[in-house]
Formats: C-alpha cells, structure tokens, sequence
C-alpha cells in the first residue's frame, strides 16, 4: 500500500517533544523523515528518564519512530556542505532551536531559499515572532501558564493547575504538522517553499477558545451559568476555575464508584446532558424527577447539581466503573470510565486499532508506543522502532552522493 507522503523528504532538525511529535506524525504517513543529531550526544531524549541504561529512552522512542538517524556536526565546513546537498534535496526543513540558532549556523531563510526555492521551513517557537516574551525559553508548563491553560484548570479554592497532556508539545506538533502540510498544497500552487512557524503560546490559546468565550460571556453578565460556581458562588472578573465541571455547558462531573477507598481511579465522568436527563432519571430509578419542577430544565437543576450528583454517587456505589457505564451507555447516557495509564495500555480495543502499539527496538526489545489517532479507510500507519543514534548516517550520505572513501574521510573528520 502507498502512502499520501511517499516521496516527500524532510530535514528534522528538531529535539525533546514539539517538533519530533509533528515530525513522527509525517513519517507515518510516509515522508522521509531525516532526523539530524549532534555526533556522540544526539537529541537530549535519549537519555533523559531512562528505565534501562545505555539504551535510548522511552521519552525518544516514542517520539521518534520511522525515522532515519543522521550524525552530523554543522559547525565543520564538511558538516555544512553534507547539510546543503541535504537541503538541495529536501523537501521540508522542521526546527525547534532557540531563536536565530539556524541564522548563526549560516542557514538564513534567505540562504536556504537561495538554495533550494521550493524547501519549506517549518519552526515551533515559545511565542510568536514580535511578542513582547519572543526572547523567553519556553517548556511544556511554561505554554500551558501563557496560553491560559492553567488559570482555568483545577478547583476554586486552588492554584492554577497544569494538565499532564502535552497541550504545549505535541499539541504545538500538530498544529506544525497541519501548517506543513497546508504549505505542500500552497507549493503544488506557486511552485515556492515558504516559511510556516507555529507558536506554543498560540496553540495552548487554540485549545482554550472556549474560555475565550467564556470571559466575553461574563464579561456582558457577570456570571456564566454551567460553572459550579453559579448560582451560590461568586464570580469576579476572570474567568474561574471550574473543578470538573464541563466546558460546553453540559454539567459533568467525576463520581466515585465502588472501590474508590483503594483505588484512585475507580470514578466515571458523568455529563448531564438536556436531552438525555429523561434516560438518566430512568437509569437512576428517579422517574419522578422527570416532570419535577425543580429538575424538568437545566436552569432548575442547577442550583441542585450537587445533590444530583450525590444522588447518582449514592447509585453508583455497588457497581464498578465499568459496570456503571455498561448500565448507564444503554440509556445513550454520555460518560466513561477513569482510565489509568496501565489500563488503556492493556485495553484490547487500542490494541486492535493501532492506538497502542508495540515495536521492536534493537537495544530496548519491544516497548509500547502511541500509533496514528487519525484513522484511515485507505491506509494503516505501519509504526516502526526509533533509530539509533547516526544508524543511517552512511546511507544518507551514500544517497547524496558520497563515495565509500568520501564517507570515510568525513568520518575520520568527526563531521559525522
């Protein structure tokens, strides 16, 4: 089977998680993916967190599949000749260095356009260029506190509080990955590269316009009606912290089920949603509820929610959370069970889609890894281990054009 991306070749140039998540995400899909690392060292994931020593860390690996290893030192006059044959040839150059690192290397935009007019350059950054912070070093933690993330994630009576998904890395990588690819069609067109830059900040604000929404709403009423904090709370002028509670104006929350003394993820999350509040009253054995006056409408059961949901955790307190949503999903109720870690990589049903998956890897054995989320009727990602460090370093040169005594001498150069 083919692949969309087969024949297109890009420059990877990038480290740690924002870039290498949208650089695996082309590989996938077909493109040649040339992963450029610093002799002896390469991308500081490989040994960051490491569970077996000497070997390459979880943190790369899963990261980094279905890539090629290139070593190469672009400080050396040979290092930056192998790396302009490279760009010649090149479709996508993808970099996530500290500001102006490529410029000081000799590679300006204007430098790469000059030697390859068609080459798109494909940059994550901390801010966007000209923001007043564009000078600042910026983590995963560090976008989700400037993207807004943070000041609307966690309880009330709390700090602001980051989430453990990669709202700032890998959520950046895909943004990047999209920009790329609008950039290839916009290519087909002009017949010209062009520069695509994606901002951390940027994409943790993507992923939040619904507290965008949220702070205009309050700012026109001073309240916002579907936050636990109405209508008995206080609202000041920023949007709150919410807990749990939804953000598309459906009540939700997460609700102990039975074991939840011993274990700490033995809760669903329950979403009373206005049309299925009929099913629910029925699921629960409240049929009464239905025609209540104080619970026919969401605007009646909001000052009520907790004591629904007290009601629901009394009903749930028997029953497994997996035994709760086998009940409550036949009445087309919308909740799910709180997996852990070790559930969904055991869970059968990732495993059959190619969710979760397992590789090979010649240092590590197998390992599990995150495979395609985006699903297709006409391919299926095929995920294979991460390179070594330089493992294709030969190959590559070979295809540019070297000879087996020019590779030789290069390394004997230490430029490879």
């Amino acid at each position: 089977m083919s692949k969309p991306l087969e024949g297109i070749k890009i420059i990877d140039f990038t480290h740690v998680q924002a870039g290498p998540a949208c650089t695996q995400l082309l590989a996938w899909f077909g493109a040649d993916v040339i992963k450029v690392e610093r002799p002896g060292s390469g991308d500081v994931t490989r040994s960051q967190l490491r569970d077996i020593p000497d070997a390459d860390a979880l943190y790369f690996t899963m990261l980094n599949s279905n890539k090629r290893s290139l070593t190469l030192d672009t400080k050396t006059p040979e290092g930056k000749e192998v790396l302009e044959k490279l760009v010649k040839e090149s479709d996508v150059l993808v970099e996530n260095f500290a500001p102006g690192a490529l410029d000081r290397m000799g590679f300006t935009w204007e430098r790469l356009n000059e030697l390859n007019p068609k080459l798109i350059v494909a940059s994550v950054k901390g801010f966007s260029d000209g923001h007043h912070y564009d000078d600042l070093k910026v983590y995963e933690n560090v976008a989700q506190c400037a993207g807004g993330a943070a000041s609307t994630t966690g309880f009330w009576d709390g700090p602001p509080t980051v989430s453990a998904a990669a709202l700032g890395d890998s959520n950046t990588g895909m943004h990047l990955a999209i920009g790329i690819l609008t950039a290839l069609i916009g290519r087909g067109q002009t017949g010209r590269g062009q520069k695509v830059a994606v901002s951390m900040q940027d994409s943790v604000i993507n992923l939040c316009r619904v507290k965008l929404r949220d702070q205009q709403r309050l700012d026109r009423v001073g309240y916002l009606e579907e936050y636990p904090q109405y209508p008995h709370g206080e609202f000041s002028d920023v949007v709150p912290r919410g807990g749990n509670a939804g953000g598309g104006g459906q009540p939700g929350w997460v609700l102990k089920c039975k074991g939840w003394e011993t274990d700490p993820n033995a809760y669903i999350y329950f979403t009373i949603q206005g049309h299925a509040w009929e099913p629910i009253c029925r699921a629960l054995g409240k049929p009464e509820w239905i025609s209540d006056p104080n619970y026919a409408t969401a605007q009646a059961r909001q000052p009520h929610i907790f004591d629904i949901f007290a009601t629901i955790e009394e009903w749930l307190a028997d029953k497994t959370k997996y035994e709760a949503v086998d009940i409550l999903r036949k009445f087309d109720i919308p909740c799910a069970p709180v997996l852990s870690m070790k559930e969904i990589a055991n869970d059968p049903s990732l495993r059959a889609s190619g969710t979760i998956v397992e590789v090979p890897h010649k240092e590590r054995g197998s390992y599990l890894t995150v495979g395609s989320p985006i699903k297709f009727s006409g391919l299926k990602p095929e995920i294979t281990g991460s390179p070594l460090l330089g493992e294709h370093t030969d190959e590559i040169l070979a295809e540019l054009g070297y000879s087996k005594d020019q590779i030789a001498n290069l390394h004997a150069a230490r430029s490879v």
